[in-house]
C-alpha cells in the first residue's frame, strides 16, 4: 500500500490536523476501488438520498461552483476517462454518462467522483457544514451535522475542543484558493462497508477468529480548498477500505501501527474501538513485526 497513505508511519501519535500542501493536479484521485465505489454511490443516491444529501438555504452558489470545478478538472486531469459531450460528462472507461443539468449541482458532482463533497460556510460560530453529498460516512450522520459549526460536528472526538478547535477555526479563516491542502485520517473497522452512518451498530468483534479476516484499514484522504467565487470552503473525503492483512504487509508497518495504538490516550483508544479489538489486534501486529512485546491494551 502507498506509504503516503499510512499516516501512522510518521509517529508518535498526536491529535493534530497534519496538513500538507496540495498540488493542484493531485486534488482528486481515481484508484482501483473506483468502479465498486461509484456503483455504491449510485445505489445510495437512488435508495437513501435523504441520508446522503443535505443543504441549507444559501448554499446553492457554492454547490454550482463545485460542479463547475469538476467539469473543468476531470477531462483535463483524466482525459483517458472523462470527456465533455452535449451537456454531459462521459466516463469512457465505465461507460457512464452524467447529465449536467438534470438535478441539483452537488448531487451531479457526487456522481462524478469517489470523493464525498462537503461545503463549509462562515457562520456566527465559525465555519458550518452548509451542504454535502456524503455517501461514505464513518459513524456519523449528515442529517445531524448539516448546518452545525465545526465545534459541534467534532464534539464526540476526545480532545478536539481543547486541542484542535481554535486551531482549525483559525486555519479555515486563513485558507486561500491558491494554497489548497490535504491530510489523512485513519481508523480500523470491523467491516469493509463504506456507508457507516451514526445509527449503525458496530459489528461485533470475535476474538476467536483471525484478526486479518475481520478487520480493515479505513483511510480517508481529505482535501480543503477555498472556492474562488463564493468564498466558501470545499472539503473532500476519498475513502479507501483495505483488509488489514493486505494493508499491513511489512513488519515495519505492523510495528508502527502497534506503537501508535499503544500511544493513544485511553479516551481516544476507546472512541476508535480499541477497547474491544485492541488486544488481539496488537498481538497480531506484534507477531507480524517479530517483536517480543506484551499484547496489553492501548494507552
Amino acid at each position: 500500500m502507498n506509504e503516503a497513505l499510512l499516516p501512522f508511519l510518521g509517529g508518535p501519535w498526536q491529535l493534530s490536523m497534519g496538513l500538507r500542501r496540495l498540488e493542484p493536479d493531485d486534488w482528486l484521485v481515481i484508484n482501483a476501488q473506483h468502479a465498486r465505489q461509484m456503483r455504491e454511490r449510485e445505489r445510495l443516491l437512488a435508495e437513501r438520498r435523504g441520508e446522503v444529501v443535505a443543504a441549507v438555504a444559501g448554499s446553492e452558489p457554492a454547490c454550482a461552483e463545485v460542479l463547475a470545478l469538476l467539469v473543468e478538472f476531470l477531462p483535463r486531469r483524466f482525459p483517458e476517462r472523462w470527456q465533455q459531450a452535449d451537456g454531459a460528462l462521459v466516463d469512457r472507461l465505465d461507460e457512464r454518462r452524467i447529465e449536467l443539468g438534470s438535478e441539483p449541482p452537488l448531487v451531479t458532482a457526487g456522481r462524478l467522483v469517489q470523493e464525498d463533497l462537503c461545503v463549509m460556510r462562515k457562520g456566527p460560530e465559525g465555519y458550518e457544514l452548509a451542504a454535502a453529498v456524503l455517501c461514505f460516512p464513518s459513524h456519523w450522520s449528515l442529517a445531524e451535522k448539516v448546518g452545525q459549526p465545526m465545534a459541534r460536528i467534532h464534539a464526540p472526538v476526545p480532545g478536539f475542543d481543547e486541542r484542535l478547535g481554535p486551531t482549525a477555526d483559525r486555519f479555515l479563516a486563513a485558507l486561500t484558493a491558491e494554497r489548497p491542502v490535504w491530510r489523512i485520517n485513519w481508523a480500523i473497522s470491523e467491516t469493509d462497508e463504506l456507508f457507516l452512518p451514526a445509527h449503525r451498530a458496530r459489528r461485533p468483534f470475535d476474538p476467536e477468529q483471525p484478526v486479518e479476516r475481520q478487520l480493515h484499514l479505513r483511510i480517508e484522504r481529505q482535501t480543503l480548498r477555498r472556492l474562488q467565487r463564493s468564498g466558501d470552503i470545499l472539503f473532500t473525503i476519498h475513502t479507501t477500505v483495505t483488509p488489514i492483512g493486505t494493508a499491513i504487509a511489512k513488519s515495519s508497518h505492523a510495528r508502527a501501527l502497534a506503537e501508535r495504538i499503544r500511544e493513544m490516550p485511553e479516551r481516544m483508544a476507546s472512541y476508535k474501538g480499541f477497547h474491544v479489538m485492541g488486544p488481539p489486534l496488537l498481538a497480531w501486529l506484534d507477531r507480524l513485526a517479530g517483536d517480543e512485546l506484551p499484547a496489553g491494551g492501548p494507552g
